[in-house]
């Protein structure tokens, strides 16, 4: 029996095919269909205006992507949550449309390219700057083009540099459509970026004719907030209830990760009878983008929230908070990704990370490790 690799998304498991008016079609990637990029847009060359001035080891490693680049070599950067990994890539994308070459940056989550396109807007405030995800995708290019992984699929052999982020994150990490898309979309080099990389990613990048570049600090200098761990009580809810008193009583923000939907919605509901300042925010909610908003904007002083905030959010003085941290979910890259939303901001370097759960797992021990190990290999 003839055996079928669909030319879309790469697949070959024989059981996602099937014979439609006589065509044989890949029930895989059946949602993955509509318009591509015609290439034909040229990019212009651009500068970034940066709010600050990159210290010493970004301007090296920046400097170090550029050179990489040019020698037709592919990267990764492993660089710790708000050690500045995004204007770390402004050389090398700022090279590459010196040379009129198509730039695309990718990361897995819709809510993190909605929340990065007025950042790069601002940055490259003279060049064509648009974004590409689900329910918005009349326009495919520009000058420098923000857009989900699943929006790949759009871009066959059109981009010469891809920066793509967050490379542990779901949905791309192992998912073999998405990484398919990725490849098929790329025809020169690509940047991988990541907080939580490890030495199998290491040896992927090396392998394809790539180098590893690492930043173990973040910008302000400061070492990344350890995470606590502290067993529940009887009553965890009351636990939570009185660690918000004690942040409030302090004017800080504070962000409360729960595993699931349902207890984050409970748990949201059981705050919400003391203390009416603050919003349940899920995958779900309708309205997350502004409940979002409304927190940045301090309307609001805490969420309570999925993993949809672990990455990309960055909020002064924020403190956090795990509810249930035995469960899962909540495995070492998230955990890491979740205690580096902290003391990310210059005068609020500091703060807490407390995990409250009924044991103390493996997954905490090695996060909590990671981060040591990552303080002590930046001499903080």
């Amino acid at each position: 029996m003839e055996k079928h690799i669909c030319n879309r998304c790469g697949n070959s498991d024989q059981r996602f095919f099937g014979i439609r008016n006589g065509e044989i079609y890949c029930r895989k990637c059946l949602m993955f269909q509509g318009e591509k990029a015609d290439n034909s847009y040229i990019p212009k060359s651009c500068k970034a205006n940066m709010k600050f001035k990159l210290s010493k080891k970004q301007e090296e490693i920046s400097l170090g992507l550029i050179e990489n680049f040019k020698n037709g070599k592919n990267a990764l950067l492993h660089a710790v949550t708000g050690a500045g990994k995004t204007e770390l890539s402004y050389g090398v994308i700022e090279y590459a449309l010196s040379l009129k070459k198509h730039v695309g940056f990718a990361l897995p989550r819709v809510d993190i390219v909605i929340d990065l396109l007025p950042r790069f807007k601002q940055d490259f405030k003279d060049d064509k700057v648009i974004g590409v995800y689900g329910g918005n995708h009349e326009e495919l290019e520009g000058d420098i083009i923000i857009l989900t992984t699943h929006q790949l699929y759009r871009y066959e052999g059109y981009f010469d540099l891809i920066i793509l982020d967050e490379i542990d994150a779901f949905p791309f990490k192992n998912n073999p459509e998405l990484n398919y898309f990725f490849r098929k979309a790329l025809i020169g080099n690509y940047v991988l970026m990541s907080a939580t990389a490890t030495e199998k990613d290491y040896s992927i990048v090396e392998n394809d004719n790539g180098k590893v570049f690492l930043l173990m600090e973040r910008y302000h200098h400061y070492p990344l907030p350890i995470p606590v761990f502290i067993k529940e009580s009887s009553f965890p809810k009351i636990q939570i209830l009185n660690k918000l008193l004690f942040y409030f009583k302090k004017n800080k923000p504070v962000f409360i990760f729960a595993p699931t939907i349902n207890t984050a919605k409970n748990l949201g509901l059981f705050l919400h009878l003391f203390f009416k300042n603050g919003r349940y925010v899920s995958s779900e909610s309708p309205d997350r983008k502004k409940i979002i908003s409304d927190f940045k904007k301090g309307f609001l002083k805490y969420l309570v929230t999925t993993s949809i905030l672990e990455r990309g959010v960055t909020v002064k003085d924020l403190q956090v908070i795990v509810y249930l941290g035995h469960y899962d979910i909540y495995d070492q890259a998230t955990l890491v990704q979740i205690a580096g939303r902290v003391g990310r901001k210059i005068n609020a370097e500091k703060g807490e990370v407390i995990i409250y759960g009924k044991r103390e797992t493996r997954e905490i021990k090695n996060a909590i490790k990671f981060i040591e190990d990552c303080n002590k290999k930046a001499g903080l």
